[in-house]
């Protein structure tokens, strides 16, 4: 069984009007109901779904040159500085001693799940089918693979859709994460929670990518930033993500955890050069 701990980041402000994706799983004994959505799991590990990557072409079809790559307004100073939290949160993430590894992953994957959740709650009713007709992040193109292993290009709302609704299932199936004293976790509950924070990761490349400005507008930047910087350095403590995924953020990551904001832990894990260097699989 695994000890709730709760992150110390504060609830974003609420919003009239915004939507949840999947309800707030809250206490995870009772929750799990609610989500009507395509049952699409991460995991069985002899057939494990997985999320397929391609890489937008640099041409049109016409031969032409694409337009220049619109600015990335949030790299600049002035908004990437913007923090909710003064903690050090490289420490944060260290497993306490005689806390149990799988435990400290539990809990945090499950807090960092809700924390996304709310994150694009707040900007969901700008991400539609017709904004957002593909699950895109700068010039890569995201496709969700379902139960069968089939390819299914879809717009980033219902991406996003698929994700909630997936990791919501795994996080309250007492067979992946145990709440019941005696109950052990899965041999494979490492491999899953990194596909879970994969998963989580696009979301948030997602809301950068095409939903800064929302996001600034609402004044949310700052809580934006914190749950990214705390999330990347979770995922690094404990290897959970692959440089090569996270590569095309590679730049936003580097101004954020260099240490030169509160918060900071160093950029190790990748350069900037590898950015957009993302191949299907």
């Amino acid at each position: 069984m695994w000890l709730h701990t709760e992150l110390p980041l504060p609830r974003l402000p609420a919003r009239h009007g915004t939507r949840s994706v999947c309800p707030s799983p809250g206490d995870r004994d009772g929750a799990g109901s609610g989500c009507e959505l395509p049952e699409l799991s991460l995991a069985p590990p002899h057939q494990p779904p997985q999320v397929g990557f391609e890489k937008k072409s640099k041409a049109k079809p016409n031969g032409k040159k694409p337009a220049a790559e619109e600015k990335k307004v949030y790299l600049e100073p002035e908004y990437a500085k913007s923090r909710i939290a003064d903690c050090e949160l490289k420490e944060l993430v260290l497993l306490p001693r005689e806390v149990d590894l799988n435990e400290w992953l539990a809990s945090n994957t499950t807090t960092f799940f809700h924390h996304v959740n709310l994150q694009y709650s707040t900007i969901s009713e700008f991400c539609t089918g017709d904004a957002c007709q593909t699950m895109a992040v700068c010039n890569t193109q995201y496709y969700w693979y379902d139960e069968r292993g089939k390819k299914v290009k879809c717009t980033a709302p219902q991406y996003v859709d698929f994700v909630m609704s997936s990791v919501q299932k795994l996080v309250t199936d007492e067979d992946v994460f145990p709440t019941k004293y005696g109950r052990e976790f899965p041999s494979s509950f490492e491999s899953l929670v990194k596909k879970i924070c994969r998963y989580l990761f696009h979301v948030l490349a997602h809301i950068y990518s095409s939903h800064f400005k929302e996001t600034l507008a609402l004044e949310l930047h700052g809580h934006l930033n914190t749950l990214y910087v705390h999330f990347i350095l979770f995922a690094r403590e404990f290897n959970l993500l692959d440089p090569k995924e996270t590569a095309i953020m590679d730049d936003l990551t580097e101004v954020l955890c260099s240490g030169g904001g509160p918060g900071g832990g160093g950029a190790s894990g990748g350069g900037t050069g590898a950015q957009n260097h993302v191949k299907e699989r």
